[in-house]
């Protein structure tokens, strides 16, 4: 996937109550054992190094692959060439997984089986995970740590005076709000603040206090080791104000309590539409595409000129509105399907994903042009759109049809990414078609190649030949003899300078389709290219023979003078 699976702990998963053993079940390679009494089940593939086992506390580092039991993939470390690190015990991670990796060894390789009480429960993790599912997770544990040396360079090292709150804590862009007192080895203290708000990644006082911060959760109290890299390494620092100097290679001790801290997301991978929580939601569900959302909204200018306004007033109807619907502006719409129920955020949407360079009279006040907006939005409520694993068949084939359509539209209006992203859910609905009977596999079919050479014509024109190329591949599968498909192909082809393979297609288009104007022009195109194709091959050739020619000739040359001097000094 292209993110990170953190596997975080599902909102019901939290409780204490788990009957299981205090040490390690003996185990045999190749046996499976039970562990607790909640169904979690082992199986050891490879035996690791010692007798130790890591404890609550320690940061382990993992590989692993989490598959369902029909053994779909889901995700994978050892495909990102990355290994996975968490706290074990603290609810970082899935019930599982904290309970099983406390009984292995360094090196040790198993498999966990993972019933859904134990994992995400009734509600799954969507899109990966269907609810109820039983999953299956193939892990090895690499290595951990229990003391908790932040840098791992020794620099740093952090101990844990008062445990914070559930899992999360704060990453480069929130905002966070902080107690601190830091004191040299001799116990004077140089600097003292209470409730100090800034940016992780701007820092303050020492770079020890934001590495620091960015492991604490919430509430959490820490006392801190810093080592001069970590501090004000060998210049120190001279008094200023109420701070006292800091000798040059001085270690710091400090305590430091993460009180709380506003969450900033970029919602977009440019940056452009930024999100500020200032109030958290509940549990971890989020609105789909095709959610109806119902929210409170003040919407802002930069000097604070109010341009909208909605569910502000009492008795006044809630902003409604349906996402990825283009029923609002793109940042808006794109920032709501990461909100909670409950949660109250600042968005910063640029003018890209705003109103754009022309501008916009809205309800309250004309929106200049290439204006930046401000919104804050409560998420008062939403209703998610029907994932296809909650609808039978023909759902199912309807909603892919419906997303077919809806592509359409927005391929004929010149919205390709739009378009793209409705035939690839099209597609998803009807990706799996066991359970299909044979009229509704052959319905399924016909949308799949429609839809896969739809979005091929999509990727074409957003110049991802790349994409264009697999998606053909992917119809001619099911159907090899689709002249649409070779001819997409052929056009991918010929833009990824595959000359050879694009007049392959080319020419078996032609065979199934011989009078089809556009692909007689296609194959112009493409002779002209490969004309200027073999006129440049031979050209280097050439110049690469000319080259030897005149080298061969030098050398002779060089050899007969050299006979000459050799004649001449025997003389």
């Amino acid at each position: 996937m292209d993110e990170d699976f953190d596997i975080p702990a599902a909102d019901d998963m939290m409780n204490d109550d788990m009957d299981l053993p205090d040490e390690a079940p003996i185990m045999k390679v190749g046996e499976e054992k039970e562990i607790g009494n909640q169904g979690l089940k082992k199986k050891l593939v490879k035996e690791g190094e010692g007798w130790e086992n890591p404890e609550s506390g320690d940061e382990v580092e993992v590989h692993y692959t989490g598959t369902l039991l029909d053994g779909t993939q889901f995700d994978s470390s050892r495909e990102r060439g990355t290994p996975f690190k968490f706290t074990l015990g603290q609810g970082q991670v899935i019930k599982g997984w904290d309970e099983g990796i406390k009984t292995m060894k360094k090196g040790e390789n198993a498999i966990f089986t993972i019933p859904p009480q134990l994992a995400y429960g009734e509600s799954g993790s969507p899109p990966t995970i269907p609810p109820n599912a039983t999953l299956q997770f193939d892990v090895e544990l690499l290595s951990w740590t229990s003391v908790k040396d932040i840098c791992k360079d020794g620099g740093l090292f952090k101990k844990i005076l008062t445990e914070g709150e559930k899992w999360e804590t704060p990453k480069d862009l929130d905002e966070v709000l902080v107690n601190y007192e830091a004191k040299l080895e001799d116990g004077t203290v140089v600097a003292k603040a209470d409730s100090k708000e800034f940016t992780v990644k701007d820092g303050h006082f020492c770079p020890a206090l934001a590495k620091a911060v960015k492991t604490m959760k919430k509430g959490e109290k820490v006392l801190l080791t810093v080592k001069p890299q970590y501090g004000f390494g060998e210049k120190g620092r001279p008094a200023a104000g109420a701070e006292g100097a800091v000798p040059p290679n001085a270690t710091l001790q400090i305590t430091l309590e993460l009180i709380s801290w506003k969450t900033v997301t970029e919602v977009t991978d440019d940056n452009k539409v930024i999100k500020k929580t200032l109030k958290e939601g509940e549990g971890y569900e989020r609105p789909n595409e095709g959610a109806v959302v119902k929210v409170k909204l003040i919407g802002k200018l930069q000097d604070d000129t109010v341009f909208s306004k909605k569910g502000q007033a009492e008795g006044e109807e809630l902003f409604e509105f349906k996402t990825d619907e283009e029923q609002v502006i793109d940042g808006l719409d794109k920032a709501v399907m990461t909100m909670k129920k409950g949660e109250v955020a600042l968005l910063i949407i640029a003018p890209e994903y705003a109103f754009g360079s022309s501008g916009s009279k809205q309800e309250l006040a004309v929106v200049p042009p290439n204006s930046t907006v401000y919104y804050e939005v409560e998420m008062v409520s939403f209703i998610k759109d029907k994932e296809s694993w909650d609808m039978d068949t023909p759902e199912k084939i309807e909603a892919a049809g419906k997303k077919k359509e809806e592509g359409n539209v927005m391929f004929k209006a010149g919205k390709y990414v739009k378009a793209s992203k409705r035939y690839e859910k099209a597609v998803k609905y009807i990706d799996y078609d066991t359970s299909f009977s044979e009229e509704e596999k052959k319905q399924a079919k016909a949308l799949k190649v429609a839809c896969n050479l739809n979005n091929a014509a999509c990727k074409l024109k957003l110049k991802d030949y790349k994409q264009a190329e697999k998606l053909c591949t992917k119809v001619l599968e099911l159907e090899s003899s689709n002249v649409k498909a070779l001819y997409r192909r052929a056009q991918a082809y010929i833009h990824l300078a595959d000359l050879d393979l694009a007049e392959f297609d080319i020419k078996k288009a032609l065979e199934l389709d011989p009078d089809n104007r556009e692909i007689k022009m296609e194959y112009k195109v493409l002779k002209e290219k490969i004309k200027e194709y073999n006129k440049k091959e031979a050209k280097l050739y050439g110049n690469m023979f000319a080259k030897m020619k005149k080298v061969e000739a030098g050398n002779k040359s060089g050899g007969k003078e050299a006979a000459a001097v050799s004649i001449d000094s025997k003389a």
